[in-house]
């Protein structure tokens, strides 16, 4: 054979090759299909949810993170001790969960008092608060990170969630895509060590894509720029004694330092007489905060404590704000 023949020959042995890779004669999908598809998905799906663990900050976290184009979420985190649900729409973010809103308020006693009679309230805050992931919700930034060059190997007939995919593997994440089109992204499976978006360990999962999650902006919202859209939250200014003989009359001022309305019950404040030598309680009663006033106004209230008082013994009164359900 000519070395003109040879050439031709393995020139024409090449295109045979390409042409079967072209036409894919097994009927698995490409992988520039595959990857097609997830940034579509991501990019021009009307809604999806994506759900799963991720540990940040040291603390492993649960989420579940509906996605609504072009600018709503819904979100629900859960670390076990703390949890969060959000919703945000465009620049406004809402939340509710009360062992966050602790955390976030501060640990002063009228925040904290402030966060108890919120309750399980919504609330509005900075959406800046709310998880975003978009390294990994972004479909342009998503194949930049984890398809094309990123992968290293492949492995068809995988299964999620009874689904058959394709697994791409590299030193970051296994991406599964279902195997059939529009090759929907199914799975994000980070390495170890890898972090993105601030989260390691993440194993996430994706369903409902273009489905009407519905997402609304909640009502009865507590807005901690204006304290009045709380319930009553008073607060004791002073203590009064000068009626405590037998029986012993008590009185104290309190003020409001949240709003009038929205709390399951009324708010109460207990006086409690206290032996100044063995520190126990000698005796006590509770009054009903009754009417209620408006924000940074004050009230008083008073109640007997049907005990004869000893010298030097202490009153001391501690409201009680029940605050929303």
């Amino acid at each position: 054979m000519s070395l003109l023949k040879a050439r031709l020959s393995y020139a024409a042995g090449g295109l045979v090759v390409a042409s079967l890779a072209a036409c894919n004669p097994f009927g698995l999908p490409s992988t520039r299909a595959l990857e097609n598809g997830v940034e579509s998905m991501l990019t021009s799906a009307k809604s999806y949810e994506m759900a799963g663990e991720y540990t940040a900050d040291g603390v492993r976290w649960t989420l579940d993170m509906q996605v609504v184009r072009p600018d709503r979420r819904h979100l629900k985190v859960s670390s076990g001790t703390e949890d969060v649900e959000a919703i945000v729409i465009g620049n406004t973010a809402y939340f509710r969960g009360q062992a966050f809103l602790r955390k976030h308020l501060g640990s002063d006693p009228v925040s904290q008092n402030v966060a108890k009679v919120a309750g399980n309230a919504w609330w509005q805050d900075q959406v800046g608060l709310v998880p975003n992931l978009p390294d990994i919700t972004d479909g342009a930034t998503f194949r930049s990170n984890f398809l094309e060059s990123a992968v290293t190997s492949r492995a068809d007939n995988q299964s999620v969630g009874g689904i058959d995919a394709v697994r791409l593997s590299g030193s970051r994440a296994d991406v599964f895509i279902q195997s059939a089109a529009p090759y929907r992204l199914l799975r994000v499976r980070l390495q170890d060590g890898v972090v993105v978006d601030g989260v390691a360990a993440a194993d996430l999962r994706f369903s409902n894509v273009d489905h009407d999650f519905a997402i609304a902006a909640p009502p009865d919202v507590i807005d901690f720029g204006n304290l009045s859209t709380l319930p009553p939250v008073y607060t004791v200014v002073s203590v009064d004694t000068s009626l405590c003989a037998s029986p012993c009359v008590v009185s104290a001022k309190l003020k409001n330092v949240g709003g009038m309305t929205g709390a399951r019950a009324a708010s109460t404040v207990t006086f409690t007489m206290t032996d100044p030598v063995s520190k126990q309680a000698l005796g006590s009663c509770t009054a009903t905060v009754q009417p209620d006033v408006g924000y940074n106004s004050t009230t008083t209230v008073s109640c007997t404590i049907n005990v004869r008082p000893v010298n030097g013994a202490t009153i001391a009164a501690t409201a009680e704000n029940p605050g929303r359900s």
